[in-house]
C-alpha cells in the first residue's frame, strides 16, 4: 500500500484554567490517539493543537513535548470566541504519514468534548443546556 498523509482528530476539555490541567488532559488525549491508531512519532509530520479563548495557563503542545515528542512539528493556536462553545476545549490535528485508509482511522473525543462527535460515540449520551441528547 501507498504512504499517504492523514489527519488524525481528537478534542478534550480541561477541568480548570491551570497548566497542571490543560496538559493532564492534552497528554491523556495525545496518548489515547496514538494508542487507537498505533502512531509513532517518526511517521509524525506536523500536530496543530487549538484551545477555546477560556484556557491560557499553558500551551497544550508542551504536553506532547513531555511525551517525549523532540522532534514533530507543533503548532498552537486560539480558536475563535463562539458563544456556543464547549468551555476550555482542546483539539489537535495530527498530520500522520501512514497506509492506513479513511476508515481504518480512529479519531478520538473525550470528555466534554463528546459532543462535538455524537456520530463516533453514540453509546453515550451527552447532556448540553440541561437537556441529554444522544
Amino acid at each position: 500500500m501507498d504512504v499517504r498523509m492523514r489527519g488524525v482528530r481528537g478534542a478534550t476539555t480541561a477541568n480548570h484554567d491551570t497548566a497542571e490541567a490543560i496538559l493532564q488532559a492534552t497528554g491523556e488525549l495525545l496518548q489515547a490517539v496514538m494508542a487507537a491508531n498505533q502512531i509513532d512519532e517518526d511517521d509524525v509530520a506536523s500536530v496543530l493543537f487549538t484551545t477555546t479563548p477560556d484556557l491560557t495557563a499553558a500551551y497544550p503542545a508542551r504536553a506532547a513535548r513531555d511525551l517525549g515528542w523532540r522532534r514533530v512539528a507543533l503548532m498552537g493556536f486560539q480558536e475563535m470566541d463562539c458563544a456556543d462553545a464547549i468551555p476550555r476545549c482542546i483539539r489537535i490535528l495530527i498530520h500522520w504519514n501512514t497506509t492506513k485508509t479513511l476508515d481504518e482511522i480512529r479519531h478520538v473525543y473525550m470528555r466534554g468534548a463528546l459532543a462535538l462527535r455524537p456520530d463516533l460515540y453514540p453509546e453515550n449520551k451527552i447532556v448540553m443546556n440541561g437537556s441529554e441528547q444522544a
